[in-house]
C-alpha cells in the first residue's frame, strides 16, 4: 500500500484508531493526483441512460434536484451559479476508478462499495448532510472547503429534495487540495463547497441496515427452504364461532414453522451472494470473437487474465462466489482462484484443464478477459 495513503499509519493503526471512530485528514495522500476524467467526459457519462447521474443546484429559494440521464441544458448553465454533477459507480467504468479504489484494499472487498466522481462549479455542493457509511473523500483538479462535525442533532430539513442537515454546527474545517484525502465515519456531519470549479472523488463502503440484511436472507433461505408435511387437524374441535382462528392451529403452525432453521454456513453462503451480486443496472456483455477454449488457454498461458472492473469475486475458506453465483471449485483450482479472488488478475494461468474450463466459462460470460494487463 501507498506509504503516502494514510499519512503514514499503517493499516492495522489506521483501523484500530480510525475506522469508523474519528474523522483522519491526510495531506498529499496520493501525490500528483488531479482527477481521473476531464469534465468533459464527466458529462458525456452524465449523459448516459445506463449512467447513475444526479444534478445539484442551490439559491436563497431552495435546492434543486434532478435525475439522470442529464439533459445538456442543465450542464451548460453558467458557473457564475452553484451547482454539481455527481456520477456514480465510476470504477465499474473506468479502469482507473477502480484501480483507485483498490487502493483502500486494506478494507475487504465485501465491504468495498464505489467510486463517485463530484463536478461544482464555485460554491457547489450538495449541502450539510451525512452519510451512514464510511467514505474516504478525495480532492481531485481544484479546491474544497470541507466542515465537519460530530453533532448528535441529525435533523433533516423538511420537504427538501435532498437530506439538508436543519442545525449543521461546524466544528473543524479545511480548505483541501488535490491529493488531500479526508475520511469520515458513519453519521458524521459534513458539509464540502466548491472553492472555484473542483472535482472531488469519494470511495463509499457497503453498510447494508439490518433490515436489508433480514430481508435479503430469508428471501435467500426461501429459495432453499424444504420442509416436510401438510397441515392436518384430525382433532379440530367445534367452536362456537366460525369467523374466529382456531388457538390450536395458530399453535400448530407455529410448531410447523418452528422447525426453520438456519446455521453460520448458511449466513456464509448468503453473504457470498448477496455481496457479490451486481447491482441492477449492472450487465455483462460476452465477447464479440469469443475464442475457442484451446486458443483461449494458449493466449492466457502467456498474458494472464483480468477481471473485469464490473466483477466481484468473493471467497470465504474454499467457497467462491462470483457475481452472485456460488462456484464449485474444480479440484487443484482453489490456490489459483484464492490469488484471482485477492489480485483482480492472475499473470500466469496454471496449465490446468478444470480450472482453465471455469475460467474460459467466465470469459464467455463476461466476467474476465485474457490479458493480465490489458493487453
Amino acid at each position: 500500500m501507498d506509504k503516502t495513503l494514510l499519512g503514514g499509519l499503517s493499516p492495522r493503526t489506521f483501523l484500530r484508531d480510525h475506522w469508523q471512530k474519528k474523522p483522519l485528514l491526510v495531506r498529499g495522500a496520493i501525490p500528483g493526483f488531479d482527477g481521473l476524467l476531464s469534465r468533459d467526459a464527466l458529462f458525456d457519462l452524465a449523459r448516459d441512460e445506463d449512467v447513475e447521474s444526479r444534478f445539484i443546484a442551490h439559491d436563497p429559494t431552495g435546492w434543486q434536484f434532478e435525475r439522470g440521464p442529464l439533459p445538456g441544458r442543465l450542464l451548460k448553465r453558467p458557473k457564475a451559479q452553484p451547482w454539481t454533477v455527481l456520477v456514480q459507480g465510476l470504477n465499474l467504468l473506468l479502469p482507473q476508478a477502480d484501480a483507485l479504489m483498490r487502493r483502500f484494499a486494506f478494507i475487504p472487498y465485501a465491504r468495498l462499495d464505489d467510486v463517485m466522481v463530484s463536478y461544482a462549479t464555485d460554491g457547489g455542493g450538495v449541502g450539510p448532510h451525512f452519510d451512514s457509511y464510511d467514505v474516504f473523500l478525495l480532492q481531485g483538479s481544484g479546491r474544497r472547503r470541507w466542515q465537519i462535525s460530530a453533532q448528535k442533532d441529525l435533523t433533516l430539513v423538511d420537504d427538501a429534495p435532498l437530506r439538508i442537515l436543519r442545525n449543521f454546527v461546524p466544528e473543524q474545517e479545511w480548505l483541501l487540495e488535490p491529493g488531500d484525502l479526508l475520511y469520515l465515519p458513519p453519521h458524521y456531519a459534513h458539509n464540502g463547497v466548491a472553492e472555484g470549479e473542483c472535482t472531488t472523488y469519494s470511495i463509499g463502503f457497503r453498510a447494508p441496515s439490518a433490515q436489508e440484511l433480514g430481508t435479503a436472507f430469508l428471501d435467500h433461505l426461501r429459495d432453499r427452504l424444504c420442509l416436510d408435511g401438510m397441515y392436518a387437524d384430525p382433532d379440530l374441535a367445534l367452536q362456537d364461532d366460525p369467523a374466529r382462528l382456531p388457538p390450536a392451529m395458530i399453535d400448530r403452525v407455529a410448531d410447523m414453522l418452528g422447525a426453520i432453521r438456519w446455521t453460520r454456513s448458511d449466513v456464509e453462503q448468503f453473504l457470498g451472494s448477496y455481496l457479490s451480486e451486481p447491482k441492477q443496472h449492472v450487465f455483462f456483455d460476452p465477447p464479440d470473437d469469443m475464442l475457442s477454449p484451446k486458443r483461449f488457454a494458449q493466449k492466457v498461458a502467456k498474458h494472464g487474465v483480468r477481471l473485469d472492473t464490473r466483477t466481484q469475486l468473493l471467497r470465504s475458506g474454499r467457497h467462491v462466489w462470483i457475481n452472485g453465483e456460488a462456484v464449485d471449485l474444480p479440484p487443484g483450482s482453489a490456490d489459483a482462484l484464492t490469488a484471482l479472488a485477492r489480485e483482480r488478475r492472475l499473470t500466469s494461468v496454471p496449465d490446468h484443464a478444470d480450472t482453465l474450463a471455469l475460467l474460459h466459462d467466465w470469459y464467455g460470460d463476461g466476467f474476465l478477459y485474457p490479458g493480465a494487463h490489458g493487453d
